[in-house]
């Protein structure tokens, strides 16, 4: 791209989320992150150019220098800090204006620094073997954190039972964000079990929020809607979806394709998040893979052997995402610790790297903190920088593109999925792994809290849903004996 030539009218909107705005362009397969600032204070908050320009290039030091390493090479793309013409930067955000969703119109573009984050288009392919001309599908999904505490430090219960995401989905609700709880569970997505997997794709699908969305060529043709009517929704999609899993020549009728359709998309994803280019297998502990807010069939739990192949996508994540050992109850007390220290010797905020730079040295007080807690300042630091790299593999999104080939297209197996008849080629990356601010900690605590109490206020004294649930669906733990309790009537 010529910095000097861009045309507004080149770029159109992307996508959004609570930090950032992106623009695409098909042409050059690139997209644009620009900052965002909120409407009530952005003539005095936003940042010099130099300070905007530091700040993308913090994001873009974390993704080469932390993320690649812990999450892998061929997963992430860091893309580079660019400086933009500020008058087609004003441009662009009059033109893309119209086309925000109202909910995120609280916030304003950035107009005044010219500084961008410039990534791949990862909606498209760069090598599109299929003859029939068919534009790439790309699937996007925020899977969420995979695995529930086992920290010393919980002191509710609940926590070790129902996972975030299912607790989250509650407070949401009640405080007006979304209008529907989500059926999704991030367990059984990284359960590595096949069947849950499906079923966890499938509730994404019907109720997608922020955490599901489609590309065909790179347009977004299925995400959230504030009003959405999910069948006609779901039917729309499968039409979109039919060229691809479906011969021109099937006497299915409306309905049967469609339920034909969106299946076979789900083995797909299945299929691409599974995939490995090392066969060996990797267990994860017992304990951390069963969510009691789940609404799973007792048989898909009947086998407790959940793996994932090593170094799939989701292994990665979710080892990362592991890094956060102690839980924010546990890590709280680390964070004062560390900000007493600050008080006390405020010169040694650099040294710490608490504001970065996102360096090997960074890296390095991740990967060799002490397991237990010796009392210092390097075992605080290093374990709040943990829970912050956590977070980031938390909120996360994994970008699945494929494309149809054909039975003449020569391609390596190892970006060949196959499930049924459609052959395809894809590409697996991970994107939205920006630092995470070390002053959100606290936010991070109460927000913990509250999320935990509203849960056990508003679901379990309320419904039981949760007795419900153990006696219908079969929540007994393996090798316990199960004990029927009878109450009065």
């Amino acid at each position: 791209m010529e910095l000097d030539k861009m045309d507004e009218n080149e770029w159109k909107y992307h996508g959004e989320g609570n930090k950032s705005l992106v623009v695409s362009n098909v042409q050059h397969a690139r997209v644009l992150r620009l900052l965002k600032y909120s409407t009530e204070d952005a003539e005095n908050s936003h940042k010099t150019t130099e300070q905007a320009f530091r700040h993308i290039q913090n994001i873009v030091d974390y993704s080469q220098n932390v993320m690649k390493p812990l999450l892998g090479e061929k997963y992430v793309h860091n893309g580079e800090a660019v400086k933009l013409p500020l008058d087609f930067v004003r441009q662009l955000s009059l033109k893309v204006q119209q086309e925000r969703p109202e909910s995120r119109c609280d916030k304003v573009m950035d107009t005044f620094s010219g500084c961008a984050l410039c990534l791949p288009n990862l909606t498209q392919l760069s090598c599109c073997c299929s003859r029939e001309h068919r534009p790439p599908l790309c699937i996007e999904i925020k899977p969420k954190c995979g695995f529930l505490p086992s920290s010393r430090h919980v002191t509710k219960d609940i926590k070790n039972k129902v996972c975030r995401f299912c607790m989250h989905q509650h407070f949401k609700l009640a405080h007006g964000k979304w209008k529907r709880l989500s059926r999704y569970c991030p367990l059984d997505l990284f359960s590595g079990n096949k069947q849950r997997m499906s079923l966890a794709i499938k509730h994404l699908i019907e109720e997608p929020q922020n955490n599901f969305k489609i590309f065909k060529g790179g347009e977004c043709i299925y995400s959230c809607k504030d009003d959405a009517d999910v069948l006609q929704d779901l039917d729309e999609l499968a039409q979109h979806l039919r060229p691809y899993f479906l011969p021109n020549g099937s006497l299915m009728n409306g309905h049967q394709s469609s339920k034909v359709v969106l299946n076979e998309l789900i083995q797909v994803i299945v299929s691409a998040l599974l995939s490995s280019w090392d066969p060996r297998k990797t267990h994860l502990s017992e304990g951390r893979a069963r969510c009691e807010a789940s609404l799973l069939h007792r048989d898909l739990l009947r086998n407790t052997n959940h793996c994932l192949p090593k170094d799939c996508v989701l292994d990665k994540i979710l080892g990362t995402q592991m890094l956060d050992s102690l839980d924010i109850e546990g890590l709280n007390p680390l964070f004062k610790r560390v900000e007493q220290h600050l008080q006390d010797f405020p010169k040694e905020r650099s040294s710490l790297q608490i504001d970065g730079p996102y360096s090997q040295s960074f890296l390095e007080k991740i990967q060799k903190c002490p397991t237990e807690d010796d009392g210092s300042i390097e075992y605080a630091v290093g374990k709040v920088h943990q829970y912050r790299v956590a977070m980031t593999a938390k909120d996360c999104s994994i970008m699945i593109t494929i494309a149809t080939c054909g039975e003449e297209d020569g391609l390596d197996q190892s970006l060949e999925i196959q499930p049924s008849k459609p052959r395809f080629t894809y590409s697996v990356s991970i994107l939205d792994l920006d630092p995470k601010p070390y002053e959100s900690i606290p936010h991070q605590s109460r927000l913990d809290s509250k999320i935990v109490n509203h849960y056990l206020r508003s679901t379990l004294p309320n419904n039981q849903e949760l007795a419900n649930q153990s006696v219908f669906l079969g929540w007994d733990r393996e090798g316990e004996d199960c004990t029927l309790v009878f109450h009065p009537v």
